[in-house]
């Protein structure tokens, strides 16, 4: 990734970048490319009771941070979870405004068979948005019925303990089923196999420019 100086993750939800390219993330930053994170809803009607209306974007702050992301590069919005699609050209114009304002050489997006509808509305609209950019598709299995996995990139253990580090930040999440090390492992160790390595994350190459 000579080329790539700058990288923007597109985060529908807070903790969606760190679940699908965490330990990416991390290895980016530490290889000296600046990295940017965009989340564009706070999810309130999602908090579970006896958290602050807030929480999931306190907790991002925190995740962010263990990845190694400077505070000023993570941007967060206020669109409505699970209405994205009403919303759609107000999210292009944000993602467009954020394309002007970072400039980036990679885009890491959810993939085009990511069924959620919050998912798929930024999978779409970033494309159109960044259509100019390398761009890759991240992995969240639990949202995926088939994944095309045509580009993967090693990581290290440390990588894996900081994307770790990151998703143990949510605190609110703790009931998901797949906010689990061993699943991230396991996942990891499978990819990285697929490519000779210990490790590694899966992505859909949507566009690579060289």
């Amino acid at each position: 990734m000579a080329q790539i100086k700058k990288a923007l993750v597109l985060a529908p939800h807070p903790d969606d970048g760190e679940f699908g390219c965490g330990a990416s993330i991390h290895r980016l930053i530490k290889e000296g490319i600046e990295v940017h994170y965009a989340a564009f809803s706070p999810c309130t009607i999602s908090v579970p009771e006896g958290f602050e209306i807030d929480t999931l974007y306190k907790e991002l702050s925190k995740a962010t941070t263990q990845l190694g992301i400077d505070k000023s590069n993570v941007h967060t919005f206020d669109f409505a979870v699970r209405n994205f699609p009403e919303n759609r050209q107000a999210i292009l114009d944000t993602l467009i405004q954020l394309r002007k304002d970072i400039k980036p050489d990679l885009v890491l997006l959810p993939n085009s068979d990511d069924v959620h509808q919050d998912h798929q509305v930024i999978h779409q609209e970033g494309v159109r948005a960044f259509k100019h950019c390398c761009l890759l598709g991240y992995e969240l299995p639990w949202n995926n019925i088939q994944f095309t996995s045509n580009f993967h990139y090693r990581v290290t253990q440390s990588n894996l303990d900081a994307k770790w580090s990151a998703i143990s930040e949510y605190q609110s999440q703790s009931f998901r089923r797949y906010k689990s090390a061993n699943f991230w492992e396991g996942l990891a160790r499978v990819r990285g196999t697929q490519v000779g390595s210990e490790f590694a994350e899966a992505f859909e190459l949507i566009r690579w420019i060289d």
